[in-house]
């Protein structure tokens, strides 16, 4: 039988504690940390897998998929507003929930996922004009989503990247304001972009153009370390020095990080100042606190909320730290 204290780099790095603590948890992040902390065999991870989709937070948020095969009734916002909304952007709607889906890492092969996705394909469109959810809608920041999730739910998205790969700006990034006359990238809406780009290129082996489009995407964000205006040197955003999960359509430093460390290079030297900004937000006891959570409607919590410790920011943290040291 597999147990914790298998785990050689947890015990060297004296992460043994934390490790457990990761373990005692929902089957979404337990599956996680058994894989990239803890190299556990495979015919185990296949067993903690497959029970994202029957318990705990994924089984929840699948069963509020209605019958019309949307959540909500919509595919970025609910169908119906109250008056009673919660201050910010609902998260509760289609597109947000199928992000948390591979978030958690449910097992898109199952027969299960594949007809829960297929009645987002037959049924939900999106609110600006009635695009098919796969087909992707204008903005280039729901349309690196929209990559994302169909390379992770294997759907034919070619024709959004093909999309995606033209409206790359001159400065390397994207930026959904291009439409208002915005001629220089966002960090929000490239981060989206890259991961699409990035999964699609997984699925499917992507082409030249939609990889040259990535690596350009990715000097973009390495020219400004990650956090900097590439001006001035100076610091973009406060807020991206506060680790957030869910990140919804927001960046941050770690979720930059997670990208290089998902796109499997060695690190650039580049990321440095981000990775010394990851370690000193350890705590004491090997943790990390969730900071910035993004206001809005929600199915359900994962957390405790900001200033205390979080699961998730600690797997996605020991992560990066584990491929950046290794």
């Amino acid at each position: 039988m597999w147990r914790s204290s298998d785990c050689s780099w947890a015990a060297r790095l004296g992460q043994v504690t934390v490790l457990d603590w990761l373990l005692d948890s929902d089957p979404a992040i337990r599956w996680q940390a058994l894989r990239d902390l803890a190299d556990a065999p495979a015919d185990v991870l296949a067993a903690e897998r497959a029970r994202v989709a029957t318990e705990g937070w994924g089984a929840r948020l699948l069963a509020l998929q209605g019958e019309d095969g949307q959540w909500e009734g919509g595919a970025l916002f609910p169908a119906r507003r109250t008056e009673s909304q919660p201050k910010g952007q609902p998260w509760t709607a289609t597109a947000y929930s199928l992000v948390s889906l591979s978030d958690f890492g449910v097992d898109p092969r199952s027969r299960q996922l594949r007809r829960v996705v297929a009645e987002v394909r037959e049924h939900c469109r999106w609110e600006h004009a009635g695009q098919p959810f796969f087909a992707g809608e204008v903005e280039p920041c729901i349309n690196g989503m929209v990559v994302a999730l169909g390379a992770y739910f294997d759907q034919d998205v070619d024709d959004v990247v093909a999309r995606l790969v033209g409206e790359q700006l001159d400065d390397g990034g994207w930026n959904c304001e291009v439409e208002n006359g915005s001629v220089r990238s966002s960090f929000h809406t490239t981060i989206r972009v890259l991961e699409g780009l990035l999964a699609h290129e997984r699925a499917t082996g992507g082409s030249s153009g939609s990889i040259a489009a990535r690596r350009r995407g990715e000097e973009y964000l390495l020219e400004r370390k990650l956090l900097r205006r590439k001006s001035t040197g100076e610091v973009v955003d406060p807020a991206w020095l506060q680790f957030s999960f869910p990140t919804r359509w927001h960046y941050d430093a770690l979720r930059a990080l997670e990208y290089f460390r998902a796109a499997a290079d060695p690190p650039d030297p580049r990321v440095d100042e981000a990775i010394d900004l990851l370690r000193s937000k350890q705590q004491p006891d090997g943790k990390w606190l969730l900071e910035n959570t993004h206001p809005g409607a929600v199915p359900f919590a994962l957390e405790d909320g900001d200033g205390r410790p979080s699961r998730w920011i600690t797997l996605r943290a020991l992560r990066v730290l584990r491929w950046y040291e290794q």
